[in-house]
């Protein structure tokens, strides 16, 4: 894959295709199985708070390569009501839906590589990499 693939979010099962696109791709760059696994979980997680959070919006996949490691970068997109405390929601048990709230937390200890922007009004956009270990 050489350029980026734009996945709408609007319903779950966008959220599941996400999923299922994500697998295949991180499969094809030869991921571990941990660290597909990982990687996926996140993936799943961050389209699923721009669904029921964000109120839809896209994700965004390209393939990286670093020092010839092949590695794959999401962008999760919305434009929806925005994180007013982004350092708060990142901890453990903050949640706005009655969850565990381990979901942005959670996703930031699965990947290689995770950032966070958002703006309260305005949308959040997270990316987050994974790199093959060699």
């Amino acid at each position: 894959m050489t350029d980026a693939v734009v996945v709408e979010i609007r319903t779950s099962e966008q959220v599941s295709a996400a999923r299922r696109l994500v697998q295949a791709r991180a499969m094809a760059i030869g991921l571990s199985t941990l660290e597909m696994t990982k990687f996926v979980t996140a993936a799943s997680e961050l389209a699923r708070n721009v669904l029921v959070h964000g109120g839809g919006g896209t994700m965004t996949m390209r393939d990286l390569q670093r020092d010839g490691k092949p590695g794959l970068q999401l962008d999760f997109e919305d434009q929806g009501p925005g994180i007013a405390d982004v350092q708060q929601a990142l901890r453990d048990g903050y949640t706005t839906a009655n969850s565990l709230g381990l979901g942005l937390g959670g996703a930031q200890r699965l990947v290689n590589e995770f950032e966070i922007v958002s703006r309260p009004g305005a949308g959040t956009h997270v990316r987050i990499v994974q790199w093959k270990r060699r």
